[in-house]
């Protein structure tokens, strides 16, 4: 009998490789990126993660971009997403209350400048905006809280089909823009019927035309496969997309997802890396549903190549005190006081497929076709 011999180098050797080419400027192909995402074995992955922290460091050194949100409009959704509790389509306990005054948005406001937060989103349950008096209320709210100075007015109001909207809320003072693709367009069907991934990749373009950074990820554990994970970063780099919020499903009861079984943390941490990989200067932000599935690995998502935070609670789930986020933070060493550099060290767009240059549109409709 001869012992089979095992070269315990070539997956650490061939990871060290892509994540010094990244480190170099140079842009991960398809396959490459594909061929992290499908990497199993523990000691693999955890090199990808001390890899992905390197890129991290390099490119972000120790600051932390956090971010809160604010509902200022809850349930009663036309759109049937099966992740979401604010759909009309599924029966949740999710409160449904109409568009708030702007007292609880400066009410926000005030506490995320106590707790050093970068920016505040509004955020609206409904399909999208138009032009009338519903948007004429929301710029008003984000003039004033560009007047305030407590912090950066951000939003995600949903679809938006005129680039006029996009320029008028522009024109309030918005400077960031949360739409997310949710899945790669292959798998997208899945998660909604009541509009297309065409149609939210036509909002970013209105946005990005209107002068609005982008932010703009998905949510992972909804059924998709590890190659749809991968299809959803590159799509996010050929858009150009400036930050990346990764969401881990949380079921609600009620939605169609309610009995989904969540991925494992250490699943979970890969992806982030991945994402890293893929997309090295993007502030790449983790968001709902950590909590409840990282539980007390949710340190190591900085390890995984984690640049931003979301804190304070969720839509309709809540998340851990703003104070715990803050201390773990300073015992990781992390600086929340991010420079509001305008984010400038990322080339826009992200592309790095060499067909595009810099020219947006083509980027856009590159990914569209995806």
């Amino acid at each position: 009998m001869r012992a089979e011999v095992i070269d315990a180098t070539e997956t650490p050797n061939r990871i060290a490789e892509l994540g010094n080419k990244v480190l170099s400027g140079g842009p991960l192909s398809r396959e490459e990126g594909q061929w992290l995402f499908d990497l199993t074995e523990s000691a693999d992955i955890y090199t990808l993660l001390s890899w992905a922290n390197r890129i991290r460091e390099h490119f972000k050194g120790n600051k932390v971009h956090l971010c809160s949100i604010v509902n200022v409009k809850a349930g009663g959704c036309s759109e049937n997403c099966k992740f979401c509790a604010q759909s009309a389509a599924y029966q949740t306990d999710s409160p449904r209350y109409g568009l708030v005054d702007l007292p609880p948005v400066l009410t926000a406001a005030d506490e995320a400048k106590q707790n050093g937060v970068t920016a505040l989103g509004l955020v609206a349950a409904w399909k999208g905006l138009e032009e009338g008096p519903i948007l004429d209320e929301i710029c008003g709210r984000l003039e004033e809280l560009k007047n305030s100075g407590k912090t950066r007015p951000d939003a995600s109001l949903g679809i938006i089909k005129n680039p006029k909207v996009a320029q008028r809320l522009r024109d309030a003072g918005l400077q960031c823009y949360n739409h997310n693709l949710e899945s790669s367009k292959r798998f997208f069907g899945n998660v909604c019927t009541t509009h297309t991934y065409e149609d939210r990749v036509e909002t970013i373009q209105h946005l990005k035309a209107a002068g609005i950074k982008i932010c703009s990820g998905g949510i992972i554990g909804m059924g998709e496969t590890r190659e749809d994970r991968c299809d959803l970063a590159f799509s996010l780099r050929d858009l150009g997309a400036n930050i990346i919020p990764i969401n881990i499903l949380n079921p609600i009861p009620g939605t169609p997802y309610a009995n989904h079984t969540p991925p494992a943390p250490l699943e979970i941490l890969q992806t982030i890396a991945c994402f890293r990989f893929i997309l090295p200067k993007q502030e790449i932000m983790i968001a709902g549903g950590r909590t409840v599935n990282l539980r007390d690995l949710q340190s190591m998502i900085f390890m995984a190549g984690a640049s931003a935070l979301m804190v304070g609670n969720y839509l309709t789930t809540l998340n851990q005190p703003v104070e715990k986020d803050l201390q773990m933070l300073k015992d990781l060493g992390l600086d929340p006081n991010w420079d509001k550099h305008g984010f400038s060290d990322q080339n826009e767009p992200e592309c790095g497929c060499g067909e595009h240059g810099d020219e947006p549109a083509e980027a856009l409709e590159y990914a569209a076709a995806r």
